[in-house]
């Protein structure tokens, strides 16, 4: 039955590729829709019978509902890697998701701080007193010093820190390992902070960030701390601190990508501090780089 070739491949993406708990739960709704659809549809409970009329009937009725081409794609890539799971496990014998091409995208730029905003944000606004003002204060500055996506500066470890060599270890997406170095300053803060956190009783003493109860940081904490400290928060006047609608966690790390490479460094060097696979991930942010070379070139040359 299709519902038990789909359970056996989300254990594998929880056991075995260590997926996050939100990339398992897309990836266990996308797929019981396709299962769903092709029951109603087809009346198919069998996945060898599957073949790319299905799976392109199925992305049809998406478009039809005005769903995104982004959002189609990743339906796409969820039922993509089933198939190669069961043509590892020999359960099919061809992936009928071959014949298909995913869906052409708008190009959407990265979103920013610029220079001066992450300075405003790290050395001139004042973090709430306390365990918890510390706390959310290394939330953004790991964020933006080592590149980290949210899921990474949630599950990060003190083990992971490696002072002698001045880096740290992240694990990023499937299980992957990099390292990313330290700087003196944020060395200095991780190891008073460990300090504090030892002083609270009950703490965590695996996870790296905890809150005020010793419990481990969370994803939506990560998210509400930055949210709060880019519209204002500590600033002052309660002015938001940059112009930028979205005011995420992945913000910061396009910042520490965006500003490395207006800084010279290499984009291949960018590439392995951000954990990316694939070079083609990175270069989304030569565009950026290119939009300020025009902007420099515009007001500075005299026939700009």
């Amino acid at each position: 039955m299709i519902e038990d070739q789909i359970s056996d491949f989300l254990q594998y993406l929880k056991f075995e590729k260590r997926y996050s708990n939100h990339t398992q739960s897309s990836y266990s709704k996308d797929l019981s829709q396709f299962q769903q659809y092709i029951k109603g549809q087809f009346g198919i409970e069998d996945i060898t019978s599957v073949s790319h009329f299905h799976v392109r009937s199925w992305l049809a009725s998406f478009k039809e509902d005005g769903l995104v081409a982004s959002s189609i794609n990743r339906k796409l890539s969820a039922l993509n890697s089933l198939f190669k799971f069961l043509l590892r496990k020999q359960i099919v014998t061809k992936n009928p998701l071959r014949q298909l091409h995913a869906m052409r995208l708008p190009e959407r730029l990265p979103s920013y701080l610029k220079e001066d905003e992450t300075h405003e944000l790290l050395e001139e606004v004042q973090f709430e007193e306390g365990f918890k003002g510390f706390t959310d204060r290394l939330i953004c500055d790991m964020l933006y010093q080592l590149g980290l996506r949210r899921s990474e500066l949630v599950n990060l470890k003190e083990k992971d820190i490696e002072w002698s060599l001045a880096q740290v270890r992240i694990l990023g997406k499937g299980n992957k390992e990099r390292l990313v170095p330290l700087n003196p300053g944020l060395m200095e803060d991780l190891k008073a902070y460990i300090e504090e956190k030892q002083k609270l009783e009950g703490a965590d003493s695996e996870r790296l960030l905890v809150l005020e109860t010793g419990k481990p940081v969370y994803g939506v904490y990560v998210y509400r701390v930055v949210n709060d400290y880019l519209n204002g928060k500590g600033s002052g006047d309660l002015k938001p601190l940059t112009s930028l609608s979205k005011k995420s966690p992945h913000v910061m790390r396009h910042s520490f990508a965006t500003h490395l490479l207006n800084n010279g460094a290499n984009i291949q060097a960018i590439k392995d501090l951000l954990g990316h696979s694939s070079l083609a991930a990175t270069q989304v942010y030569t565009h950026n780089n290119i939009d300020k070379l025009k902007e420099i070139h515009k007001t500075a040359h005299p026939r700009g």
